[in-house]
């Protein structure tokens, strides 16, 4: 009897025991826990976004919640310190006091290296303007043979090398080639010459040839110049890559036919 009544009281104490060890576990899971953490209790994340940082510092406290900054970046169409994203977005749930992260527009802009623009065209000029987040200004058409190719570049009025530092977002202007020189002298007179030779000597001074136009019945033998436009006058003056129109003797030619 001694040993079953011994091993009875085993069990009873190991049964308290157990119960006791349930006890606080559902305590601590089930009663403290959720009061220290607050279980069940969350807060929707207002959204930020478009709020300058001053204004949602104290938006956000009156939410019991916090923000992070973790990224800044540079955009012109934005304010500085503008919250440019938030992570959780808006309508997330979280619990009190959840931390906010937050990218903002900086106040400065980044310096960056001018690229190099010149002697390429208008637009492979636009195209590496916006790979280096920079904005096409003014063109300015200015007298060089060279047409349609960048000459120079400024920003802010001032002629800007490649490798220069300018601002991130930086407005550039662009003085651009007109296809013509600006160079004048006196128009070259080919009427009489054949039309081979009137057009090597135009080339010759840097002229381009304009337009061709045959004339029947003129009494010159064919090919030959009997008009110019503008006129060989000594006070006519052309300048170099200016078009000159051609008035010729004769029938045109059928392209095609030998």
């Amino acid at each position: 009897m001694l040993k079953t009544n011994s091993f009875v009281g085993v069990l009873v104490h190991l049964a308290l025991m157990g119960v006791i060890v349930a006890g606080l576990i559902f305590g601590f899971f089930y009663l403290y826990l959720p009061s220290a953490t607050n279980h069940g209790e969350t807060i929707s994340v207002p959204k930020i976004t478009g709020m300058q940082l001053p204004d949602a510092e104290p938006f956000l406290e009156e939410q019991n919640l916090r923000y992070f900054v973790n990224d800044s970046s540079y955009h012109p169409e934005y304010k500085p310190f503008e919250i440019l994203t938030q992570d959780p977005s808006p309508g997330s749930k979280v619990k009190e006091n959840r931390k906010i992260y937050i990218s903002i527009n900086m106040k400065n802009p980044p310096m960056i290296k001018m690229p190099k623009l010149i002697d390429g065209s208008v637009k492979n000029a636009e195209l590496i303007l916006k790979s280096y987040n920079l904005r096409r200004g003014k063109i300015t058409n200015v007298p060089d043979l060279q047409h349609g190719a960048v000459l120079k570049q400024f920003v802010n009025g001032k002629e800007i090398q490649p490798g220069d530092q300018v601002p991130k977002g930086a407005v550039v202007d662009l003085h651009v080639g007109d296809g013509l020189g600006n160079t004048e002298f006196e128009v070259p007179d080919v009427v009489g010459m054949p039309l081979d030779e009137a057009s090597v000597l135009l080339v010759g001074q840097k002229l381009q040839l304009g337009n061709i136009i045959y004339v029947a019945g003129s009494g010159k033998p064919d090919g030959t110049i009997v008009r110019q436009r503008p006129i060989a006058d000594v006070k006519a003056k052309i300048r170099t890559g200016e078009l000159v129109d051609l008035w010729v003797a004769g029938e045109e030619p059928v392209q095609g036919i030998d």
